[in-house]
């Protein structure tokens, strides 16, 4: 395992501790939980994203998408069966599971929906107005000095 650090980069910047914390939590992950349930991120657009994720087998009543500050958090458990049935062979998992995304800063759930065993989450990134670039108008000051003096005289 392969430690990094980043105490150069805070001598100059400031606010960027979280970039350390989810590199140490993108290093620690475990590769087994990362195969269920299987999922796509894709960018629909310049400001928009998709995360689809297959569950197949769930209901929306056994699913739970949660979003809370920078993390999205998507459980799927399972309802009890009435009885115990016997299988065959069983190739569609129906376990609990629990998956986390870590979102970037303004980025917005913007909602979700189970299709045909796929469930869509929705994602807008919302950049803040102050945080836009915008314009700022030069005025000419040498035209203003004269006038002043003129005043002052």
């Amino acid at each position: 395992m392969r430690n990094f650090d980043l105490t150069p980069l805070f001598r100059s910047s400031v606010g960027f501790d979280r970039l350390s914390r989810v590199m140490d939590s993108a290093l620690r992950i475990d590769e087994s939980a990362l195969s269920y349930p299987p999922y796509n991120i894709e960018r629909t657009g310049e400001d928009t994203y998709r995360i689809t994720m297959a569950v197949a087998g769930f209901s929306d009543a056994e699913l739970t998408v949660t979003a809370q500050e920078n993390s999205l958090l998507i459980v799927g458990k399972p309802a009890k069966e009435e009885k115990e049935r016997s299988f065959l062979y069983r190739g569609i998992a129906g376990r609990a599971f629990e998956r986390r995304f870590e979102l970037a800063d303004h980025i917005r759930v913007a909602g979700a929906s189970l299709n045909n065993g796929l469930l869509h989450v929705e994602l807008v990134r919302e950049i803040p107005e102050a945080m836009k670039p915008r314009t700022i108008a030069i005025t000419n000051a040498s035209q203003d000095t004269p006038k002043a003096l003129d005043k002052a005289a």
